[in-house]
């Protein structure tokens, strides 16, 4: 075993022989959006996720599903499966079968397999002091998902901010490898500040985030203000407000942001300061559009996210 429970990572990884490791990740979940089929995508793209954040490649996946048999048609099912078989498809990973159970609420993701070789593991907490921190999707998808439930948000929103989760975070996963990375992360339900937290357990380092450089979904910070914030949010920001250095004059929808559970997030690549931009403006002409550098890591002071 080379990464397992005695560490907070995406997922575990166990050594098979000197040049390959196999990474194991399961990850599954209500219901985010409507459309049962995007619904799939979503749900296989966030799962899949775990692996490109350790730097590996998806080979093989497991359906798991929970089915209420009695409140809903199986045509619904369907279209969820087809959703999460056409994502593994994009991915290049083979569907190997699956499980499913009745339930009284849908629930769908995989079990991801991976392989990687056992010298290029990247796990959360490897970041070196001045290492630049690069995040490949916006922020807010649970803000505006919550404006969605709501009925405040427009189709070309709601279609939008589908697609931002259902996206793959495989470009950037490739893109990286090219490049001296030192750690990295996807940003899901513990929110931005919840992942830079994991990423500095442990290391006695600190991190500084520069708010005016964080893409955020652009409706975001209006549905905030109007106090579309979801449950988990709150749960976020009380866990880990002990550990943010923020100014009181942050406006509340942007401290919302930065707490905000995101649903299928993009990676947060730690990488050695002199290849920030060139790894950025790589990822940019693969239509990675939103990556940008977000701040940087500090010796001290250590254990606190900054926020200037």
């Amino acid at each position: 075993m080379l990464v397992g429970l005695n560490r907070a990572d995406d997922a575990g990884v166990y050594q098979v022989s000197e040049d390959l490791a196999l990474i194991q990740t399961v990850d599954f979940f209500t219901p985010v959006v409507d459309d049962p089929y995007w619904f799939g995508q979503i749900a296989a793209a966030n799962a899949l996720s775990d692996v490109y954040a350790m730097g590996g490649e998806p080979k093989t996946a497991m359906n798991l599903v929970g089915f209420p048999l009695k409140l809903m048609d199986l045509s619904v099912l369907r279209q969820v499966i087809q959703g999460g078989i056409d994502k593994v498809r994009e991915a290049g990973v083979v569907l190997l079968g699956g499980h499913s159970v009745e339930d009284e609420e849908l629930k769908y993701g995989l079990s991801v397999t991976g392989f990687i070789h056992p010298n290029r593991i990247l796990t959360k907490q490897g970041i070196n002091v001045g290492d630049r921190l690069v995040l490949t999707k916006p922020l807010g998808t649970g803000i505006v998902n919550t404006a969605i439930k709501g009925k405040l948000a427009s189709g070309e929103i709601t279609r939008k901010v589908t697609a931002i989760m259902a996206a793959l975070n495989r470009t950037a996963a490739d893109v990286m490898r090219a490049y001296p990375v030192h750690a990295c992360t996807d940003i899901t339900g513990f929110g931005l500040i919840g992942h830079l937290a994991e990423m500095m357990q442990g290391t006695g380092l600190g991190v500084r985030i520069v708010l005016e450089k964080l893409p955020i979904i652009d409706v975001a910070l209006g549905f905030a203000s109007m106090g579309m914030v979801p449950g988990g949010a709150h749960k976020n920001r009380s866990f880990r407000a002990s550990m943010v250095d923020m100014d009181e004059g942050v406006d509340p929808a942007m401290q919302d942001i930065l707490f905000d559970p995101q649903t299928s997030g993009g990676l947060c690549i730690a990488v050695a300061p002199t290849s920030a931009d060139g790894l950025v403006e790589h990822l940019h002409s693969e239509g990675v559009e939103h990556a940008a550098v977000i701040g940087e890591v500090v010796d001290y002071p250590a254990g606190i996210i900054q926020l200037a």
